[in-house]
């Protein structure tokens, strides 16, 4: 008999331990899940960082982190002293983003620059709609995994001369298991919307857009042009949104190989400072008075309507699980008006504007 309670202690504990052992080698063994697509490719990019050998999500990935870098530093410089807030978010299920705003500024009204990495899983009824632009994809699955990547950038300037200008490039491809690429397409663009017209703007924006679209095939310009007026109408009011630009979307190995339409990517994205930032320069300071804010305001209330009524994106994104609201909505103006029965005025700057949008015009 153990008289001594220590000693008593001590034998309890080892017999649990040792019991707790026995347990643990008799059990059958834990079978552990196997990290996710979105895991392994953060294990890469810790790794081995991105190189011209990654997958071409991990490239789109790190390409789009780098020109949003790029564009907030030099709008920043517009307006030093109105920091822009940067937000970090991450999803559950795999991937993240930035969102860099800045509202209340000198220059402007609310600018966003967003960056948004998803990883999902596709249910068989999007595969089969997806099926109808790619053949590329399985159509013997139930379910698929997927990732997208996109930058997207809205600036709604304070100044009634100054134009909104929006950006979006993005890529998404779909996997097996495996995190093998199954299909894949590029697609995005960029055009201008400005309250009041200054031919010269129009004419800068869609030429500098134009070189970069020539670099790489003369045929984009125009098509993309054309799509571009035909995608940004607002049917319900019968005219456009702004000025244009260009808009592709879809572009996968039917169009160009992946190398190819990285680069005209990487092109458009490169000349997008150098299309806005002269425009932004001449016309933020440009005097004006209560007339021309209350026609800004009016046309925000038709970008307002086109983003929440027919814009793709916009109802991609609010349709995704675990979707950061916040940052979808960040394309919105921060003030808007609607006024009932509005005519602009004969002869007026107001109706040459609204001319132009009824019937779009070639700029270059």
């Amino acid at each position: 008999m153990l008289a001594n309670p220590s000693l008593r202690r001590i034998k309890i504990e080892v017999t649990t331990k040792a019991k707790t052992l026995r347990d643990q080698l008799t059990s059958p063994l834990q079978v552990t899940e196997a990290p996710s697509i979105a895991d392994r490719d953060t294990i890469a990019k810790r790794e081995s960082g991105v190189t011209e050998n990654s997958p071409m999500r991990l490239r789109m990935e790190a390409l789009i982190k780098e020109k949003q870098n790029e564009i907030v530093a030099a709008l920043q410089k517009l307006d030093p002293s109105n920091i822009f807030r940067l937000d970090t978010w991450t999803r559950p299920a795999g991937g993240g983003g930035i969102s860099c705003v800045q509202q209340d500024g000198h220059v402007f009204e609310k600018a966003g620059v967003n960056t948004s990495i998803v990883y999902g899983t596709l249910p068989r009824s999007a595969i089969e709609k997806m099926r109808v632009n790619h053949k590329a994809i399985d159509p013997d699955v139930d379910s698929l995994e997927f990732f997208a990547a996109g930058l997207s950038l809205v600036l709604h300037p304070q100044n009634p001369n100054a134009p909104t200008v929006h950006l979006n490039y993005r890529y998404f491809e779909t996997m097996d298991k495996d995190g093998n690429c199954n299909a894949w397409w590029f697609g995005g663009g960029t055009d201008l919307t400005p309250s009041y017209l200054y031919d010269e703007d129009a004419i800068h924006f869609h030429k500098s857009i134009k070189d970069a679209c020539d670099k790489h095939d003369r045929s984009y310009y125009p098509r993309f042009k054309s799509w571009c007026d035909k995608y940004f109408y607002i049917p319900h009011r019968g005219e456009a949104r702004g000025v244009g630009g260009i808009f592709f979307d879809d572009l996968d190995q039917e169009e160009k190989d992946q190398e190819q339409l990285f680069s005209f990517v990487k092109g458009c994205l490169s000349s997008f400072l150098p299309g806005y930032l002269p425009i932004i320069g001449r016309r933020k300071d440009m005097p004006f008075g209560e007339r021309e804010k209350q026609w800004q305001q009016l046309r925000r209330g038709r970008y307002v309507e086109f983003n929440l009524v027919h814009d793709r994106g916009t109802s991609f994104g609010l349709n995704t699980p675990s979707a950061r609201v916040e940052s979808i909505l960040m394309s919105l103006p921060l003030t808007a008006r609607w006024m009932y029965m509005h005519e602009a005025e004969k002869g007026s700057r107001e109706e040459r504007m609204l001319g132009v949008l009824r019937q779009p015009a070639d700029w270059v």
